[in-house]
């Protein structure tokens, strides 16, 4: 479920956190990052559910509408079609779905003013009113409305994140952003043929021996982005002219000593991903200047770097691409 994209910002996260406290764990590190990923998996299934609670609170209002001392016409035979969601049925039918509320011991029972709230900020957009007028239909209709709610109602509602980083330190704004992306994905993929028994993401993907392979290449990064991080930071010292390293951003260092790790650590790994991957989350972790600084340095390191060998990837074409 996870992307590399995420892993790779997880790891990034746990090194600052690392490296600024001061900490010579490396076990303990690997734990706390182990335990941030397992906590944005919880966050993503949270979110689902909190889709699956919108829809059964829906449902809530049309019952007590219809026990109306005067009842209209209405109230007695409601638009059912959004509490009829077929998406939602499946997802709140799913086996692995339901063993993992169970785990995460969800419960919206004493949240039922915000799911109000945020049911009456659906209802009131545009795309809901044309849903329950029909427009458009069917099984996609169902995956269209779910989405426009992610992202118009759930994803800007500053309120909601508050309310997750209050629960727990591991949820942060960009938690709360990446598990949007996670439930986004999941109704995209969603299928109308899939039965109870359909497999349900899991936090690693699982390469085809078994080995949760995704796993150990984020921690492999992160141990080796430790152990490398001095030297490392010398060789960024001795090629960033006119700059103090003290002077560097801590974060444009990070993200340097990660791309060098992933360079030469991980032959599987094409040269351009790797360059792409860093320079791409300097954006949002770092200053406007340090996409240039970072792809600078970068470039010096890997040109040496190739020159000295020191870049082996496996694979037709993985060096220079």
């Amino acid at each position: 479920m996870l992307s590399r994209r995420h892993l790779r910002t997880k790891v990034l996260q746990a090194l600052y956190a690392f490296i600024q406290s001061g900490n010579s764990d490396i076990v303990a590190g690997e734990k706390h990052l182990l335990k941030s990923v397992d906590k944005l998996f919880e966050l993503y299934i949270v979110q689902l559910s909190l889709l699956v609670e919108l829809v059964d609170f829906a449902a809530g209002r049309m019952e007590e509408s219809k026990k109306k001392y005067y009842p209209t016409k209405e109230d007695l035979d409601p638009n059912t079609s959004f509490i009829e969601n077929r998406i939602i049925r499946q997802i709140a039918g799913n086996r692995d779905y339901q063993r993992y509320c169970n785990k995460f011991k969800i419960n919206w029972g004493d949240d039922q003013e915000l799911l109000r709230k945020l049911f009456n900020i659906t209802r009131e957009n545009k795309f809901y009113k044309k849903f329950m007028e029909g427009r458009p239909q069917g099984y996609e209709g169902d995956r269209d409305v779910l989405l426009k709610i992610v992202k118009k109602v759930i994803g800007p509602y500053e309120f909601l994140e508050q309310y997750y980083e209050d629960k727990t330190i591991f949820w942060s704004f960009e938690d709360y952003f990446t598990a949007n992306m996670m439930v986004i994905k999941t109704l995209k993929a969603y299928e109308e043929s899939w039965t109870e028994h359909h497999p349900f993401p899991t936090v690693y993907k699982e390469a085809r021996n078994g080995e949760l392979e995704d796993r150990h290449y984020m921690l492999e990064l992160f141990r080796k982005s430790i152990l490398q991080y001095d030297d490392n930071r010398g060789l960024i010292a001795e090629r960033a002219k006119n700059w103090e390293i003290d002077r560097i951003a801590i974060m444009d260092i990070l993200l340097i000593n990660m791309a060098l790790v992933e360079l030469t650590e991980f032959p599987s790994i094409p040269v351009k991903v790797s360059m792409n991957e860093y320079i791409d989350i300097s954006k949002y972790y770092s200053s406007g200047k340090s996409k240039i600084f970072i792809n600078g340095i970068l470039d010096k390191l890997v040109e040496e770097y190739r020159s000295e060998n020191k870049i082996k990837k496996t694979g037709r074409g993985l060096l220079e691409s």
